[in-house]
């Protein structure tokens, strides 16, 4: 067999993920074109099948260290991997409350499935990118989706401006994405992350990594980058929005630290600031806007953006201790917020759709196992022990302040105080306000969507923090560590 055959086959075999979603992607078009819409159920438990165990086989044959295939374009390693499990576990469980949420309103289509699907393949890209092209399609592939999904409900004129918000502005964080890869590869002479790494520092080169910053802050939902966030958040299809607030802040976060921990690893005194700024602003503009929303949606829009800046807090922390605090913190924080978006799926009466906080008023009363779970959940997000997200906190706050970013810690720790606030303003209506009419039975998927996030953010998931921090730990180890 020939040199290049059987090197293409080796490099190939380190993608098998990408190679199955995109196998997926073309037999569920195949199988959508012949039984048109009637398709549409079994497509959609066939895609949370698919990425369950995607996200299974990422993290089982994940290679011991980084593995470079197609000529340098990817990187394969624990890092990767394991933002691959996460982003296809929140997928599968997106898609499968997606189903029953369009099947609901009678608007089943065998699409929704090939575009999640497609989106998810360009996660995957993003999480593996090692150079700049790589990153750019990885991004886009991602991005185009996103847009069409965002204006899913095309009749309905909330989801169509939502999707063309999303469009306008996102072709302007690619536009400044794209022109600082530009700039990158100017300066630099290369698109491969290992050559732009050992360029000499240059002021072209920082004005390049600044404009990337921008534009991958965009994908972040990171202020000031963050206002297309509470529109298209309150104007796509709910099922769709639990989609954006998940599986696609995972691949960014990836994506973000592969940015400044491989090409940019020696710009650490530039690009750090540039990071806490973002983490500045993302903390207390999404903690106090949030204060103020009478949407849950737009609401929960602003959370994930005071969310990010605690991420982004990991992360200026630096590849040492900040790649794994933002793993572990993104691990805990996923399953909270698509559980929050079933409870706004099942939020209906009479057959319309409720979107205000008011309307949880006395769930309490009407829904108990809803309000318990509801209340873990928000509790879990606003860090109080021993819930999932406290352990998150903990590790973000830990990596910040090992690495002397004391301010930055006493930011986040406002931030915290007040993210707690809108929270129990919202629990508040939940178990004291006087009751409003019952809500409309819950579909089985959303019913178990809402447990299952409610048991993994109960203090039993404390027993399996040891693992999953070892397994970040090692994984950011080998991956932006390795000598």
């Amino acid at each position: 067999m020939h040199p290049i055959t059987i090197a293409l086959l080796t490099d190939m075999s380190w993608i098998q993920p990408e190679l199955a979603l995109a196998a997926f992607a073309l037999i569920a078009t195949l199988i959508g074109a012949w039984f048109g819409d009637r398709a549409a159920g079994f497509l959609a438990g066939l895609g949370t099948i698919v990425f369950v165990l995607v996200g299974v086989a990422a993290l089982i044959f994940r290679p011991a260290g980084p593995v470079v295939v197609f000529n340098g374009s990817l990187q394969i390693d624990g890092f990767s991997a394991l933002v691959k499990a996460i982003i296809a576990f929140s997928a599968a469980a997106t898609l499968w409350l997606g189903a029953a949420y369009f099947a609901r309103l009678k608007e089943k289509r065998f699409e929704f499935t090939i575009i999640t699907t497609l989106a998810v393949l360009g996660m995957f890209i993003m999480a593996s990118a090692n150079d700049l092209i790589a990153l750019y399609i990885g991004v886009e592939l991602q991005s185009l989706a996103a847009y069409v999904l965002a204006a899913w409900r095309r009749d309905e004129a909330k989801s169509s401006e939502a999707g063309l918000k999303y469009f306008v502005l996102g072709a302007l964080s690619s536009g400044l994405l794209l022109y600082g890869a530009s700039l990158v590869y100017g300066f630099a002479g290369s698109i491969r992350f290992e050559t732009i790494a050992q360029a000499a520092p240059s002021p072209g080169l920082i004005f390049g990594l600044v404009f990337m910053l921008c534009g991958l802050a965009f994908k972040l939902s990171a202020a000031p980058f963050h206002m297309w966030t509470p529109d298209v958040y309150e104007g796509a299809p709910t099922a769709v929005t639990a989609l954006f607030a998940a599986a696609p802040k995972m691949a960014a976060v990836a994506l973000f630290a592969r940015v400044l921990y491989e090409p940019f690893a020696g710009f650490e005194d530039q690009w750090r600031q540039v990071v806490i700024a973002l983490a500045v602003i993302s903390l207390l503009w999404g903690s106090f806007a949030a204060l103020v929303q009478t949407s849950i949606k737009r609401l929960m829009a602003y959370s994930s953006i005071a969310n990010m800046g605690f991420v982004l807090m990991a992360l200026a922390a630096g590849p040492e201790r900040g790649a794994s605090a933002a793993l572990i913190y993104m691990a805990l924080y996923l399953p909270a917020t698509i559980g929050v978006f079933a409870v706004i799926t099942a939020m209906r009466r009479d057959g319309v759709e409720l979107e205000q906080v008011d309307d949880l008023s006395g769930l309490a009363q009407h829904r108990p196992w809803m309000a318990y779970v509801l209340t873990l959940l928000f509790f879990s997000l606003s860090g109080i022990p021993p819930l999932a997200g406290f352990f998150g906190k903990v590790a973000v706050f830990n990596a910040a302040i090992q690495e002397g970013l004391w301010p930055l810690a006493l930011v986040g720790a406002v931030a915290t105080v007040v993210g707690a606030g809108y929270y129990l303003r919202v629990l508040a209506r939940v178990w004291f306000a006087p009751p409003a009419a019952t809500f409309d039975a819950s579909a089985p998927a959303v019913t178990a969507t809402v447990g299952l996030a409610g048991l993994l953010t109960f203090p039993v998931l404390a027993l399996a923090f040891g693992p999953l921090q070892s397994l970040s730990e090692a994984a950011a180890r080998a991956s932006f560590l390795a000598p």
